[in-house]
């Protein structure tokens, strides 16, 4: 693998069902990226269909299948880079519609990960998958996936730590809630814990724009190995990209002392065990 890998989460505003729109607004942020040498890109959940959908129906006539156009357009802007694109998507699968995330780079699409844990009114409307996350290894290093909500169990992190991830790339649509102005948004400090337990880089991509009344935290973020936040949105930031250069391959260290180790450690062995009730 390389040495620096510079990352971005493009916080963009996808259109609610407008996949012209939102394809478009793809390949100009992969063009972006390419012209400001950005080695791994990450890309909003469902950038391509936008989020608020009514019911099932309204999101199957915006989803697409991994054959579609876009998918070819990405691997050909790609071509003769290392680059690697991580993004949303509205999956149709017959007549099952999937909140997917693919990670394309030149030689194609690498893998797609379908949704685990769907969040609120998304199980109304999407079919959850039923496949663990995937890590694809690219030059810049073991590139782990999940999607939002699935960040909020650990033991969907720590899969992808013991699998050998130096970055999780994390595409959100992060809803906007209350929390105290003196801190950052819960989501951000769970990704914060979620890397320093697991020894990884984590770059967290949220959406902007407003739809159907929704507004979002417009709080993307890039988080290195143990847990420092490196770069953020600006708060109420609107469309904007986050960007940092770090070193994957510092995550495969996973001392913590000269005694300890974030992954060595672990006692797999009573995790599964009933626990003793007083």
């Amino acid at each position: 693998m390389s040495g620096i890998a510079r990352l971005r989460c493009d916080q963009v505003a996808p259109v609610l069902g407008d996949v012209a729109a939102n394809t478009a607004l793809v390949v100009a942020s992969v063009e972006r990226a390419l012209g400001d040498g950005v080695d791994v890109l990450v890309l909003p959940e469902l950038v391509t269909c936008g989020y608020v959908f009514r019911d099932r129906d309204e999101a199957l006539r915006s989803a697409i299948t991994t054959d579609d156009p876009l998918f070819v357009r990405i691997r050909g802007l790609l071509d003769g880079t290392d680059t690697v694109v991580v993004f949303g998507f509205g999956e149709r699968q017959g007549q099952r519609v999937r909140n997917s995330v693919a990670v394309v780079d030149a030689s194609g699409t690498r893998a797609v990960y379908r949704k685990t844990h769907l969040w609120d009114r998304e199980t109304l409307v999407f079919d959850a998958g039923d496949e663990a996350p995937p890590v694809v290894g690219t030059v810049h290093g073991r590139i782990g996936v999940l999607v939002c909500y699935d960040m909020e169990f650990p033991e969907m992190p720590r899969m992808l730590a013991v699998a050998g991830a130096d970055l999780i790339a994390v595409p959100t649509n992060w809803p906007v809630g209350e929390h105290p102005e003196r801190d950052r948004v819960a989501e951000v400090i769970a990704a914060q814990a979620t890397a320093r337990g697991n020894g990884v880089f984590i770059a967290c991509c949220d959406r902007a724009g407003t739809e159907r009344g929704q507004d979002w935290n417009e709080a993307s973020v890039i988080v290195d190995q143990f847990g420092w936040v490196v770069a953020e949105a600006a708060p109420a930031a609107g469309s904007t990209a986050v960007t940092a250069d770090v070193f994957p391959a510092l995550a495969r260290d996973k001392s913590t002392s000269p005694h300890n180790d974030w992954l060595g450690d672990r006692r797999p062995e009573l995790y599964e065990r009933e626990v003793p009730r007083a």
